[in-house]
């Protein structure tokens, strides 16, 4: 009686393994992978995760559009399952190949780097760490003394607060 409770579980786990594993797949490991990219000080695997949630979001809005139309195609949840799973392991780096050559070449012009549709500037690698900021003051206090760092400091306030970005706008 025991054994059969155990089979019949595991009969029901296989049958609806895509309903089980499609949101781990495509959300859960996503969400955590995520998060420890935007604590991470490499973009590499930002960009990787970006990507990854840009088709996630055009894959939501094809089912979307097309649910009646995905009804009738029994292995819609299989297939993607599978191709989730090529989008998300990094080995088979599926996100970056999907944008870099479908994606991409559709919603950016190869001539100026914008996007026909909305216009989005490519960001400057100007700072590739979160703490890059203070690594650069760091720098020039090093270079050019405390001083030279304060006068700087002063500089800018004296511009913001004679072009009102600095002043207090609340009376109390």
């Amino acid at each position: 009686m025991g054994g059969s409770g155990g089979a019949t579980f595991i009969k029901v786990l296989l049958q609806n393994f895509d309903v089980l594993a499609g949101p781990v797949v495509s959300l859960v490991y996503p969400l955590y992978a995520s998060i420890k990219a935007i604590e991470s000080k490499s973009p590499i695997d930002d960009q990787q995760w970006l990507t990854y949630w840009i088709l996630y979001s055009m894959i939501t809005l094809f089912e979307l559009t097309f649910a009646k139309a995905i009804e009738w195609i029994p292995i819609w949840s299989y297939a993607k399952l599978i191709a989730t799973c090529w989008l998300v392991i990094p080995y088979f780096n599926g996100a970056a190949y999907v944008y870099e050559h479908f994606v991409r070449p559709t919603f950016v012009s190869a001539q100026n780097r914008t996007l026909n549709v909305w216009y989005v500037p490519r960001k400057k690698d100007v700072f590739s760490k979160k703490d890059d900021i203070i690594t650069a003051a760091e720098k020039y206090i090093q270079e050019n003394g405390t001083d030279a760092f304060r006068g700087l400091i002063d500089k800018a306030d004296q511009r913001g607060t004679k072009h009102g970005i600095f002043e207090n706008e609340y009376h109390y």
